[in-house]
């Protein structure tokens, strides 16, 4: 028990900040929500279309970040900075191809907008809001990278101010923007779609300059940063990043085709979903911040080659993530429709939400808990199976069964996320299983 204890105050002493850093990113997409709601219902669906299509590029920069947390964090626990200097210009070079060809793809697929089965006026109000989202994905995609590095460094703190200023920013360009304060155009969706371009850019130019110039970080960061990268090295951190992409992305793009499915239920369900999938997803920050510091504490164990470490890791991580979801089952259940009518005047689609909500208040201890054992599983180099656990249990299970409730059962939007949180309970139980046994094994015969 004391093992426990005493890891787990390492793990919260560095996840603190992460949890931090990552709710701040997602307070620029509840701004933006908040913000485009006020518009009108049919500019916050065309948003809410528009982010949909970009998670899926947005989940594999993720599982590249992923990437670079694991080999800074392992370099570091070896004491090998050439090590962390690599993984940190491969996370980068792999960040910068993937913005720049989601820009092009977004480019080339506005023709394909009109259809996809969405309400007209949706598609009518997306293309330059899409665009200029699309093309924030590249400094979007750099700053996770940059960040990943600084967290696999447990140097946490000054990107989570660097990031959070560039929160504020967008608020302040959102204001300045969408109403055309100040003096400055009326821009409306458009608007918000700018906002958040620069404000993306500000924080990108930041995070790389902390790990440039920081006294902690630079003789950990590359002094250049557009070397060729050699083969081998980035073949290797590719089978890190494709599997963790592959395992982030099988939960996200789910629910991604669920907003697309969604969508043809017209511009008010749209909403509802965008509404309860914001208040799902600012909530998952919090256990995503654990996660990501049993990565590093898990990473930095094998680096350092002391395996009885990870088992009282774990178990600290796990006791975290419970009451953490506890706390916001009751934020669901107590205080459903005030959170929906923060964002929507409507009553049809407040409705909808907290209908949403309470079935968010269900999945949440098995959504938290499957992430948290995902990070066990990032930091000891088992991200393949992990992967295949996650398609199974949502690509065979929970969307198919969703699509039945939903549309054959005639749910709707209720019936597609009860499908999606039967996926999510399953992987829960398949990937605790799978950590609890691994770190048993590896931890007690100290070897990987």
């Amino acid at each position: 028990m004391s093992s426990i204890v005493r890891e787990g105050r390492a793990t919260l002493v560095l996840a603190l900040p992460l949890m931090a850093g990552q709710v701040s990113q997602m307070l620029m997409g509840l701004v933006d929500t908040y913000m485009i709601g006020k518009i009108g219902t049919v500019e916050l669906a065309a948003a809410t279309l528009a982010h949909s299509i970009l998670h899926l590029p947005l989940m594999v920069g993720i599982g590249i970040g992923i990437a670079v947390s694991v080999k800074v964090s392992q370099a570091r626990g070896a004491d090998e900075r050439q090590k962390a200097k690599s993984g940190l210009r491969n996370g980068f070079v792999l960040s910068l191809a993937l913005g720049m060809a989601t820009f092009i793809f977004s480019w080339l697929s506005l023709p394909l907008l009109s259809v996809m089965g969405q309400a007209p006026e949706v598609v009518e109000r997306l293309p330059v809001f899409f665009i200029l989202v699309s093309l924030s994905m590249t400094p979007a995609l750099v700053s996770m990278a940059v960040k990943n590095h600084s967290d696999g460094m447990a140097r946490p703190w000054p990107v989570f101010w660097i990031i959070f200023a560039g929160v504020w920013l967008n608020v302040f360009l959102n204001w300045l923007l969408i109403d055309g304060n100040w003096g400055a155009p009326e821009m409306r969706l458009e608007g918000a779609g700018l906002a958040t371009l620069l404000a993306r850019l500000a924080s990108m130019i930041g995070v790389m300059a902390w790990c440039r110039f920081s006294p902690d970080l630079k003789e950990w960061s590359p002094h250049r940063w557009f070397l060729k990268p050699e083969r081998k090295e980035l073949a290797e951190f590719w089978k890190i990043a494709w599997p963790a992409s592959i395992q982030v992305s099988a939960e996200m793009s789910a629910f991604i085709v669920a907003a697309l499915l969604i969508g043809t239920m017209g511009a008010a369900a749209l909403a509802a979903h965008q509404v309860a999938m914001m208040c799902v997803a600012t909530t998952f920050m919090i256990p995503l911040g654990i996660s990501m510091a049993l990565t590093i504490q898990i990473g930095e164990a094998k680096g350092a080659r002391v395996f009885e470490r990870m088992r009282p890791i774990m178990v600290s991580g796990w006791l975290m993530g419970l009451i953490v979801s506890l706390c916001f089952v009751g934020v669901f259940v107590w205080f459903d429709k005030a959170l929906a009518a923060s964002f929507l005047a409507e009553e049809g689609p407040i409705a909808m939400v907290v209908g949403l909500l309470a079935i968010a208040a269900i999945f949440q201890v098995a959504d938290h808990s499957q992430i948290l054992s995902s990070g066990v599983l990032r930091g000891m180099d088992d991200v393949k199976r992990p992967a295949l656990i996650m398609f199974m249990a949502h690509w065979v299970i929970g969307m198919p069964v969703g699509i039945i409730l939903g549309f054959r059962q005639e749910f709707g939007v209720a019936g597609i996320w009860w499908g999606l949180s039967i996926g999510l309970i399953l992987a829960a139980l398949l990937l605790g299983w799978r950590a609890w046994r691994i770190t048993g094994v590896r931890g007690h015969e100290g070897g990987i």
